[in-house]
């Protein structure tokens, strides 16, 4: 498993929301895989930041000793006109060479200031695009829920910083481990009852011909549909279906519903008393012995945990 070492830069008046997106992500991704994943507060002028809920929060080292992460999360606050100078941002490009850097919020605008987005395409906060392009006549504005553009990753609402950190999450570790992460979040309470497992684990922010298959998969868990068959169902062909999965999700059409199968089987070990073998059944595996091979494969850790996945 990957080692990741993470800045996170914090402004005045950052949003706490934004920042558990981003954030609590990664702690899931250590806590249940045993990822090594470290991070280190950092703020703008080393100095104790406010949250714009009122949250105080002081760095844990000044930005000239922090050591040189593989990962930078910038999250911009509501004070980002009242920054009268770059200093932080010029600060901050020691700790960005090399790594991939995430700016959510105004973090676009921090960076811009600095001059690190002159000819790269970029987005932020919604309210703001026409405000920053006027601003910064150098920068590409999109209007896009994130952007990549080589090693810099943009983003504007806390739904969006998500995503885009599954999006890391699943470059880095994998599909599995991102669906998993995912999952964690975008769940209630009601899968402890039974209720099936939804099609909101990775995005809500797809195409309604993709949801209307996400919604098909989600139907079918006991007896899965061939992808042809979801496909003609979706009154789509079927290269077509995968590219559309492939565009929006970074992932085919099978694997998605794999895990889907397996993430119900996973929700039914863990809070229920059901035997092994219903579980397999409940979740369109021909028999338990099946489920637990396909465990091990995608879920490793669940076995490692000494969760109730033996036949």
């Amino acid at each position: 498993m990957r080692s990741i070492t993470v800045s996170v830069f914090l402004c005045d008046a950052f949003s706490n929301m934004v920042l558990a997106c981003l954030l609590e992500p990664l702690r899931v991704v250590r806590d249940q895989t045993g990822a090594e994943i470290s991070w280190s507060i950092l703020t703008d002028g080393d100095r104790a930041v406010t949250s714009s809920s009122g949250l105080s929060v002081s760095p844990e080292m000044k930005i000239a000793k922090a050591p040189l992460p593989d990962l930078v999360i910038i999250v911009g606050g509501d004070k980002f006109r009242d920054r009268k100078e770059a200093t932080a941002p010029r600060s901050l490009g020691r700790l960005m060479r090399g790594a991939t850097v995430i700016a959510a919020d105004t973090g676009a605008w921090v960076l811009a200031q600095g001059g690190f987005l002159n000819g790269r395409k970029v987005t932020l906060h919604w309210q703001l695009l026409e405000e920053f392009a006027e601003e910064f006549p150098n920068v590409l504005v999109s209007s896009d829920r994130f952007v990549q553009d080589a090693g810099f990753w943009t983003c504007g609402s806390a739904a969006a910083a998500l995503d885009l950190m599954l999006l890391y999450i699943r470059d880095r570790f994998g599909a599995s481990v991102a669906f998993d992460a995912g999952a964690m979040f975008l769940h209630d309470n009601s899968r402890r009852h039974g209720a099936s497992f939804p099609d909101q684990a990775i995005s809500q922010a797809v195409s309604s011909k993709l949801k209307q298959v996400l919604a098909l998969m989600s139907e079918a868990i006991e007896t899965p549909q061939p992808i042809p068959v979801l496909a003609k169902k979706a009154h789509t062909s079927e290269r077509t279906l995968r590219r559309l999965f492939w565009d929006e999700l970074q992932i085919t059409p099978g694997r998605y519903y794999l895990l889907l199968r397996l993430a119900r089987a996973r929700e039914l070990l863990r809070y229920s008393d059901l035997a092994h073998g219903e579980i397999a059944l409940r979740s369109g595996f021909a028999n338990a012995t099946t489920l637990v091979r396909s465990l091990r494969r995608n879920f490793p850790n669940d076995l490692r945990e000494g969760r109730r996945a033996n036949p």
